[in-house]
């Protein structure tokens, strides 16, 4: 397991400390009466583009030396890590060019120019837009930042689980949702390192299942409009799937309506932590079906959080 170790994640964490928000951990008594456990919320949501994709997207930036800054870095995404390369490589004065496919939605591309970027529009799925963004990086010397499968984006997502670990030492278990498999493998590595003992449970939509499928030994038949659309992800990573088969416990599905009645529970009891409740709307305490993924987890199979 010598593709993303704990050193790894905590040379990211030390790397990213000061320009990546530290986000609260907190407890939820509305999650934690429903379940009948005790249920604590990482509340990613309160990064400045809204989404844990900043860390890895972060730590890939500042690995890269002044002659590869000075080229430029290349990203295909149809959503956050599109918006997460683009903020930070403004910030650090380095030029972004993003691909996203077509149909993405006006918002996402909006979101992603004013942070600087430049989009181009090609290809009608993400595989498409990652196949021509190959060719741009060919072509122009740049950087490609893929979203999940490369070792700095993993162990930048995984200092997720240092921070929660840091608060609460003591977790037995972590539910994770599951897109391309970045952030699960990443937190798995951190997690299983620092508490052996701990369960890594991973949540996907049953309609969107890659990765179950690709645990299983299944032919990845994925597809079907999902409210979780970030994580609709039909390639997962190849180094992700190593991680997850390896040191994940479980990857469980849910059905569209438990994700819908779970955002409906965010918006309606959610609460952001003491202090930030002012300049956290329910749009951003709950911003799509991913942020509701754990609730729906952990609602549908209430009772099985509970240890002695």
């Amino acid at each position: 397991m010598a593709d993303v170790s704990l050193q790894d994640i905590r040379a990211a964490a030390a790397r990213i400390a000061g320009s990546i928000a530290r986000t609260p951990f907190d407890y939820s008594r509305t999650l934690s009466h429903l379940t009948g456990a005790e249920v604590w919320l990482k509340f990613e949501n309160l990064q400045f583009t809204a989404s844990f994709k900043e860390r890895g997207a972060l730590n890939k930036l500042l690995s890269l030396d002044a002659a590869a800054r000075g080229r430029g870095v290349i990203a295909m995404s149809a959503g956050n890590h599109a918006q997460g390369v683009a903020f930070h490589a403004a910030r650090l004065g380095v030029r972004a060019v993003i691909v996203m496919p077509r149909g993405t939605p006006n918002s996402k591309v909006r979101g992603t120019q004013v942070h600087g970027a430049e989009v181009v529009i090609e290809g009608d799925t993400l595989a498409d837009a990652s196949s021509h963004a190959h060719k741009l990086a060919e072509r122009d010397g740049l950087t490609f930042i893929h979203p999940y499968d490369d070792p700095l984006v993993v162990a930048g997502q995984g200092t997720v689980a240092l921070e929660m670990l840091e608060v609460q030492p003591s977790l037995d278990v972590l539910v994770v949702p599951v897109g391309g498999g970045g952030l699960i493998g990443g937190m798995a590595v951190a997690a299983k390192a620092l508490r052996p003992q701990i369960s890594v449970i991973g949540v996907e939509s049953r309609l969107w299942c890659a990765m179950h499928q690709r645990i299983a030994g299944l032919p990845v038949t994925v597809g079907g409009d999902t409210i979780a659309e970030g994580l609709a992800v039909r390639d997962v990573g190849e180094l992700p799937l190593r991680l997850v088969r390896a040191l994940v416990d479980e990857v469980l599905l849910v059905e569209e309506e438990t994700i819908e009645r779970a955002i409906v529970q965010f918006v309606e009891k959610a609460r952001a932590p003491r202090g930030l409740r002012r300049c956290c709307s329910t749009r951003r305490v709950s911003r799509d079906g991913a942020s509701a993924f754990q609730s729906a987890a952990a609602t549908s199979t209430r009772g099985s959080w509970q240890t002695s």
